[in-house]
């Protein structure tokens, strides 16, 4: 049967930038396994299969599959699939709308907000706030499996720690954006440094090439099948407790916004956003736009 499937250039206003998404609109009678084939099909960072919610006060399950493995949770996926879901639901221009989705790390509620035919922005909350996981590292054998040099990790106070909102990845702090752009996975160290079940690997430094930049990052997966990722929303989610031990920002909500993908030419923009209370993180929001690029039948 014919299935219908959209791509959208997530993290980006501007088509043929930001993080590619499919999504497909038409899940009926498809199994897991026929699901993991799809994905590896279109071959993008991830693509999202739309399903009936379980809860009809919700708006839609997500299934969220990588090239290689399903994930519990992921931000461009959410945030695509929420500018989507608006279009779908012939929701009008320029206004806020909220709903809910349902992924399998938990409830995520979604605000988008549609800007002209195709085009949004999304924000989310995330539904698991960060928590630091355990990692014991050796800054020379991380600068090695990044081809870098020790002196290349670290950037100010940052230093390398290891974080999950649902997704666990490596943070890597690195000295500038020369630092960034030179770091290349040596992938006869990779598994001997980073968790070979889970090496997903989040290198960042203060400051951006443009203006208004709060950070520079880029996201490498290769167990996920994703040598380099363009935009990673689920990254930006756990980096949220990074920056909150890192900086301590006083009670109130404080905006950041990363870039990410401008050495693969797809350059994106994350806003992150950090709710303090009595000094503690007590919710985070990951946000930005998304455009239709692409529509069609899967014949499967």
């Amino acid at each position: 049967m014919p299935r219908r499937y959209r791509i959208l250039d997530v993290f980006t206003d501007r088509p043929l930038t930001g993080n590619p998404l499919a999504v497909v609109l038409d899940c009926d009678g498809l199994d897991t396994q026929a699901m993991q084939s799809i994905a590896r099909e279109f071959n993008l960072s991830e693509t999202v299969f739309l399903l009936p919610p379980a809860d009809d006060v919700n708006l839609a399950r997500l299934r969220i599959f990588t090239p290689r493995r399903e994930l519990p949770f992921a931000g461009h996926p959410t945030v695509g699939t929420a500018v989507q879901l608006a279009i779908e639901n012939a929701v009008g221009f320029r206004e806020d709308i909220n709903f809910l989705v349902e992924e399998q790390v938990g409830l995520v509620p979604c605000t988008v907000r549609l800007m002209d035919t195709g085009k949004g922005r999304a924000r989310f909350e995330l539904p698991k706030l960060p928590e630091r996981l355990p990692w014991n590292f050796d800054r020379s054998d991380v600068a090695a499996a990044l081809s870098l040099e020790p002196g290349d990790i670290g950037c100010g106070d940052y230093v390398p720690a290891r974080f999950s909102a649902g997704v666990p990845f490596y943070y890597v702090p690195l000295s500038d954006l020369d630092a960034v752009a030179r770091a290349r996975p040596d992938m006869s160290r990779w598994n001997n440094v980073f968790d070979a079940a889970a090496p997903e690997i989040y290198v960042y430094t203060k400051g951006g090439r443009e203006e208004g930049a709060s950070y520079h990052a880029r996201m490498f997966a290769p167990s996920m099948g994703i040598a380099e990722d363009p935009a990673t929303g689920a990254a930006a989610a756990g980096f949220a407790g990074v920056v909150q031990a890192t900086e301590r920002p006083g009670d109130g909500e404080h905006t950041y916004v990363i870039e990410q993908g401008y050495e693969m030419g797809r350059p994106s923009r994350i806003v992150l956003s950090l709710i303090i209370e009595n000094r503690a993180l007590t919710a985070a929001t990951i946000g930005g736009h998304a455009v239709v690029v692409a529509s069609g039948e899967l014949h499967v």
